[in-house]
């Protein structure tokens, strides 16, 4: 389920937008929902800090109560959600050039004219939205990584394993063509993956689709590309 945020200062403006949105998703049965419908930033911020899935995002861009504008705003949220849509409504034509500015890739820049025209504009994000992720899943899913200076996103066919890292409060990804290290917990990866990765040993996560044998007198599980992951006794049920 796509969940999506409204970050607007116009008390008015913001109850007509989410009013929009929730009538097409019940129209259309869409998969999505209003996850928040704001005026505070922080809220909006606060709300998506332990989120997985990509929203899709509608903000005002002059928020004149605010500290940061709409533009600050979307920027604070790519570090949290980097594939998520962003959507700038605003009475500012104007201003359209600043997502160039902020380096933001905005999938809209609406503007407040006339009701007709952004009910029309915002349901067409929300088809387009619809649209990409559907390919997406079809193309497959990904694990998105942040190390200390890069965001990475890890196709899920292509992790072998997870394993925990000699140093502190660090894990260490395994894929096909790379080795990454960043900070993380194998219990809070594990709850972004799918039904093919599994639990071997509390130092292990293992997807099961690159296992090529088991040893269970050993402990052991052989990996096809010639590693090896621990196997405890008591996590043998997970490959039953």
């Amino acid at each position: 389920m796509i969940p999506i945020y409204i970050c607007e200062d116009d008390t008015m403006q913001r109850e007509e937008i989410a009013s929009y949105i929730e009538d097409y998703i019940k129209i259309e049965h869409k998969d999505m929902h209003v996850q928040l419908k704001t005026e505070s930033p922080d809220k909006l911020l606060e709300s998506i800090q332990k989120k997985h899935e990509p929203g899709l995002y509608f903000l005002d861009v002059a928020l004149k109560t605010q500290s940061i504008n709409g533009f600050e705003l979307a920027k604070e949220i790519r570090k949290n959600d980097p594939r998520g849509f962003i959507v700038f409504i605003t009475s500012h034509s104007e201003m359209s050039y600043l997502t160039f500015t902020y380096k933001i890739e905005a999938m809209d820049y609406i503007i407040k004219d006339d009701y007709k025209n952004i009910q029309r504009r915002v349901i067409e994000c929300i088809q387009s939205v619809t649209k990409r992720v559907k390919n997406n899943d079809k193309q497959g899913k990904y694990l998105t990584i942040k190390t200390d200076d890069r965001i990475l996103h890890e196709p899920l066919e292509n992790i072998l394993f997870i394993e925990t890292s000699s140093r502190a409060h660090r894990i260490i990804l395994h894929s096909k063509k790379r080795k990454i290290e960043f900070y993380g917990k194998i219990k809070e990866i594990a709850a972004k993956l799918d039904q093919r990765f599994i639990r071997t040993h509390r130092s292990f996560l293992v997807n099961k689709d690159h296992i090529k044998e088991v040893d269970l007198a050993k402990g052991i599980v052989y990996m096809n590309n010639g590693q090896k992951c621990l196997l405890s006794t008591r996590m043998r049920k997970n490959l039953e």
